[in-house]
């Protein structure tokens, strides 16, 4: 018996989705202990209550059953008793997203806030993890990919990519560490002389393992390089010996996680490249500004973090409004890691950029919300958004990334190129980063941007902070992109006369997903969620709106019938012109 506290996690049900985790702990609150489960994961900042999949939990001492009364959604409450205390609990495991856990008999991917409870009091004691191997009869025997470290020294360690005994030093760490299990397709490669693997779960025929690592690969040393110029060290090298990418290829999926040494994917297969394809297609472009986003995360959120998440507190919301500066800034160097590690060339680059500019001219509540505000509402705005939203809200993800493309053009221009973002980076970096997880953590102050700034560049970027990041004005990106000789275009999507609206497929039918405020459609009294019947007594359906809409000029009125649930309703709306809301960016010729 260790006197470790130790985790054994059982996928004993894999058609069931259910896994059993027992937890052993030898020295348990002689007052009763109090354990919990995490309310949300770092990383995607709503609450989502991970506990209600927990179907049953119960606790042992000595042979004997003891008492565990439930404190709140997420908390349970064990009775006084000596240790060691084992608690069992069966946790269903069907959420197949990068967020929680997953297990059917194709795979398991944990992630640790999912199945992992926390011992209130302990949560600073180093613990270990078995992982158990499933024992249904399976084709071909699981391997195991985590940056969890082998269990040094114990008797039944975990080699590598086998079950056994992993180890993490306090609780934190230990879910911070997803689990894929199962029979991926596999990479590994060095990345400035640190080890990387890739996982790629799920049904992807003929896919190019080679020249996705070969990719990657360039886009994690330039990252690397950006952060330590002299020593080119990986910062996961303080908690793991390897940084794990684990890829679940769906039909249709996409997001990403990301942790101390190891990232959560979703990707199309029709995304991820063949062996013989080789064009660079629009979706593999997309997957590796994906891994590239979830990569940077690496040191821009799980070491440089806000001050309000160090440390986390996972039982309630941690608000910050400065998620623009740590999504919106990593959002900003996703693609240009691309263009640096030269992995897309600047025509590439460029119109990823323009892509980022029209989302955000295209949603009318970048006038009503800042990217600062959007930030301390990410858990109850951002993460619930619904029909209204983009008359509503601005992202800090998309928005904040044009505000690290103005902070650096602003800084490269005030300084004659002698300085650039990078500087406020490695400022950063080096203050708030590198030692982050190997003393007293510390996070970056709530009023600590400009002053960063100004420190690591000589720029006073106040004017700047107060208009575009606390202020609810659209970016002077023409002005900044024209002096370094890219000219930024306005154009209408279509030249047909427009609704003003967003729509969506529902069935063979056309819902209107979104009426955009003061537009045509808003005038003419529609709203979200009617479904089109006719225009102009012409039946609409989910192929034909813009056959329809091309024999008529802006400024014609027509007669539009909707349902409004179980109701036809019909309504007179006046065509408008289309809107020049997409962007353009073009170089001049000779600037490179």
């Amino acid at each position: 018996m260790t006197d470790l506290l130790t985790y054994r996690l059982d996928p004993h049900d894999p058609a069931g989705h259910r896994c059993t985790v027992t937890l052993t702990i030898p020295r348990p609150d002689l007052g009763g202990q109090r354990l919990s489960l995490p309310a949300w994961i770092p990383g995607s900042y709503m609450i989502r209550d991970f506990a209600r999949q927990i179907e049953s939990l119960e606790a042992r001492a000595w042979g004997r059953r003891v008492p565990v009364e439930k404190v709140d959604k997420h908390t349970w409450q064990a009775a006084p008793c000596r240790g060691p205390l084992v608690v069992t609990c069966v946790i269903y495991c069907w959420d197949l997203s990068v967020r929680a856990a997953h297990l059917d008999q194709t795979h398991g991917f944990f992630n640790g806030t999912s199945v992992f409870l926390r011992v209130h009091g302990q949560e600073q004691e180093p613990c270990l993890l078995e992982l158990v191997a499933p024992r249904q009869a399976l084709k071909q025997p699981w391997k195991v990919y985590t940056s969890l470290r082998e269990a040094a020294g114990h008797r039944r360690r975990a080699g590598r990519h086998g079950f056994g005994f992993y180890q993490a030093p306090d609780y934190d760490a230990l879910i911070d560490h997803p689990i894929e299990m199962g029979t991926p397709q596999a990479v590994a490669f060095t990345a400035h002389g640190a080890p990387h693997e890739m996982a790629f779960t799920g049904v992807v025929p003929q896919l190019d393992l080679d020249r996705v690592a070969a990719d990657v690969q360039k886009i994690c040393e330039a990252q690397i390089a950006l952060f330590e110029p002299r020593t080119r060290q990986a910062p996961f090298l303080d908690s793991a010996d390897r940084y794990v990418f684990m890829t679940m290829a769906t039909g249709d999926g996409y997001g990403g996680l990301e942790h101390r040494a190891s990232t959560a994917l979703m990707a199309a297969r029709g995304d991820l490249p063949a062996l013989g394809q080789p064009a660079q297609t629009d979706g593999y472009r997309t997957f590796l500004g994906l891994v590239s986003h979830e990569y940077f995360h690496t040191w821009n959120v799980k070491r440089i973090k806000p001050a309000a998440f160090a440390p986390y507190d996972l039982a309630r919301e941690n608000h910050s409004t400065l998620l623009w500066l740590f999504e919106g800034f990593t959002s900003y160097y996703d693609d240009l890691m691309l263009l640096r590690a030269g992995v897309i060339g600047m025509p590439e680059y460029l119109r990823l950029l323009a892509k980022t500019i029209t989302a955000v001219h295209g949603a009318p509540g970048r006038f009503k919300q800042s990217v600062a505000e959007s930030s301390f509402d990410a858990w109850t705005r951002y993460y619930r958004q619904d029909e209204n939203s983009p008359n509503a809200l601005v992202s800090y993800y998309t928005k904040g990334s044009l505000v690290a493309l103005g902070l650096d053009l602003l800084i490269r221009q005030s300084t004659r190129n002698r300085r650039s973002l990078d500087d406020v980076m490695r400022l950063l970096w080096t203050r708030y980063g590198r030692d982050f997880y190997r003393g007293a953590p510390r996070g970056v102050p709530e009023e600590a941007p400009g002053e960063l700034i100004r420190e690591a560049t000589g720029v006073d970027a106040d004017d700047f902070l107060q208009r575009y990041v606390y202020g609810r004005e659209d970016l002077p990106l023409a002005e900044l992109l024209r002096r370094q000789g890219i000219e930024l275009r306005w154009k209408a999507a279509s030249a047909l006369p427009s609704l003003d609206v967003k729509t969506a497929r529902q069935g063979n039918d056309l819902r209107l997903a979104t009426v955009y405020e003061r537009g045509a459609a808003h005038r003419a009294g529609l709203s979200a969620h009617d479904v089109l019947v006719a225009l102009d007594g012409i039946r609409v359906d989910a192929g034909n709106l813009d056959k329809l809409l091309a024999r008529y000029r802006p400024g014609d009125t027509v007669p539009v019938h909707v349902f409004r649930r179980d109701e036809l309703m019909q309504f007179r709306l006046r065509l408008a012109e289309p809107s020049a809301q997409e962007c353009a960016l073009v170089q001049a010729e000779g600037r490179h």
